[in-house]
């Protein structure tokens, strides 16, 4: 059976996820398979009640401890998000379910009241875009991501962004009141400057155009931003680093970081599925740099490794990166930390003192 390919979708497939009993397969029983088209697949949303807001991180691989993920699975549709296999949890697919069936903290900005005014609750920076894009496009709609920059705002507490979303500049307002404490850092994931490999491997996720112009206002509004270029795709991507880090630095970006891909768990294959479908010319190829880059493995999870690789191609990206970074002026790889001197448990609301 052919993959079935979505418009505006970046997976082919919703493959039969790991925790899951039973798995379903079209096959040709002798009568034919219909031709007629599927009707297009309709994204559905559901309100998860968190069990906590705050999620605790041990990896020594990211500049942070805590996260807060306001939404599980992601609209944006990128082929490659190591996230995808977090739908497993919840008996769904890491496939076309992971862009489809979304789901958001409910009542988060109150879930978060609670948390920080625990007398055991320790202040430091919070990262929004961990897991999932805190910008995606139903952050339109919903505005979890704005209530919790105004808990973290009115707590002064300190929070760093990762999204490829041009709506944060909905959030200036909120963003300049933490800059001006020096409790903010944003930084936009610029993955290529082709419009056309965009809408392929992040069919909805802001363009290129568009993810620029929200590192020039946010930089104008005196935020500190960056640019992530991740990530790097061997033999699909990879010719652009110096190219999208002259952009962001041009646009307005202060420093700049990269990650390589990550292929865990069921990325791997809807990656290569995908790969295959668009880029029959080189999938080859693509596999093995992969390889080369992961020491003779198509992934690897270790600490220390996963985010940049090893050999001599890891090696030579390293330093196209460093010698881009210098010539633009970029403050590369981990910054001064925020502080978290200045935080305060927030007032409880009337509605948080009905709910708890």
């Amino acid at each position: 059976m052919h993959p079935r390919v979505e418009k505006g979708r970046g997976a082919v497939s919703n493959r039969t996820g790991r925790f899951e009993s039973l798995s379903v397969e079209a096959v040709d029983d002798g009568w034919g398979i219909a031709d007629e088209p599927l009707p297009p697949l309709e994204t559905t949303v559901q309100a998860e009640p968190p069990a906590s807001v705050i999620t605790r991180n041990n990896s020594p691989d990211i500049p942070f401890d805590l996260s807060i993920n306001p939404y599980r699975g992601c609209e944006h549709g990128c082929v490659y998000c190591y996230a995808r296999p977090s739908h497993q949890y919840m008996n769904l697919s890491a496939g076309l379910d992971f862009e489809t069936r979304l789901f958001f903290k409910k009542d988060a900005a109150a879930h978060l009241r609670e948390e920080l005014n625990r007398r055991s609750y320790k202040p430091s920076a919070i990262n929004l875009g961990a897991n999932t894009d805190p910008y995606q496009p139903l952050e339109r709609k919903l505005g979890i991501t704005r209530s919790i920059l105004e808990v973290l705002a009115e707590s002064h507490h300190p929070v760093t962004i990762v999204t490829k979303g041009a709506l944060v500049v909905r959030d200036i307002d909120l963003l300049s009141r933490l800059a001006a404490e020096q409790l903010v850092k944003v930084f936009v994931s610029v993955t290529t400057l082709d419009d056309e490999l965009k809408r392929r491997m992040e069919p909805r996720a802001a363009s290129p155009k568009a993810r620029l112009a929200a590192i020039g206002k946010l930089a104008a509004a005196g935020i500190p931003t960056g640019v992530m270029f991740a990530p790097v795709v061997p033999a699909i991507n990879d010719h652009e680093l110096e190219s999208v880090l002259d952009a962001s630095a041009a646009a307005g970006a202060k420093t700049a970081g990269y990650v390589l891909l990550r292929l865990p768990g069921e990325v791997r294959d809807l990656f290569f599925e995908w790969l295959d479908l668009h880029f029959p010319d080189r999938a080859q190829k693509v596999r093995s740099r992969i390889r080369d880059l992961r020491g003779g493995r198509d992934n690897d999870s270790r600490f220390g490794h996963r985010m940049r690789g090893q050999g001599p191609w890891a090696e030579l990206l390293r330093r196209r990166f460093d010698a881009s970074c210098r010539r633009n002026g970029l403050v590369s790889g981990r910054d001064s930390p925020l502080s978290a001197e200045r935080f305060r448990p927030p007032n409880r609301s009337p509605d948080q003192m009905e709910l708890w």
